[in-house]
């Protein structure tokens, strides 16, 4: 029985660091045999599967862990293309609405409002690779527009 190859948008950069960081916030290694898809397919949630998640709702502590997996992924990944530190920071509330903020040096390179955090997910692997490469692409356009104080 062969086993099929994982598709190429497995092998890009930035999935390769979501799972990494999967696996970093896996403290006991249950996960440590899942293939990089198993790990990526509690961020994909299908059009059906989210009308079925109410409008309103508490996000969970799983949820969470997997909101700061995939921001800390894209903070991860404006380091290797900039060189220079990217912190992300996250402030939901227990209502899952919130803010969060990638700051490199001084700069606040990313910002997004955060809401229905329960609802997190996306539709397949290529909406969350969009996602992750646009917040990238305006992070590493602040830094270009403004480098003095991205390096403070």
């Amino acid at each position: 029985m062969s086993r099929e190859a994982p598709a190429p948008i497995y092998e890009s950069v930035f999935i390769q660091e979501l799972v990494k960081q999967m696996r970093a916030l896996d403290t006991y290694g249950v996960q440590d045999k899942s293939t990089h898809e198993a790990l990526i397919k509690p961020f994909l949630i299908s059009k059906e599967e989210r009308k079925k998640i109410p409008i309103v709702g508490d996000p969970s502590p799983t949820i969470l862990t997997r909101v700061t997996a995939f921001y800390s992924a894209v903070s991860m990944v404006i380091e290797m293309e900039c060189g220079l530190m990217a912190r992300p920071i996250l402030n939901i509330s227990h209502e899952g609405f919130g803010t969060m903020l990638i700051i490199v040096g001084k700069l606040v390179a990313v910002d997004k409002v955060l809401r229905d955090i329960h609802r997190f997910g996306f539709v397949d692997i290529e909406a969350l690779k969009h996602e992750s490469d646009t917040l990238l692409n305006v992070a590493l356009g602040r830094i270009g527009t403004y480098p003095d104080v991205a390096g403070l």
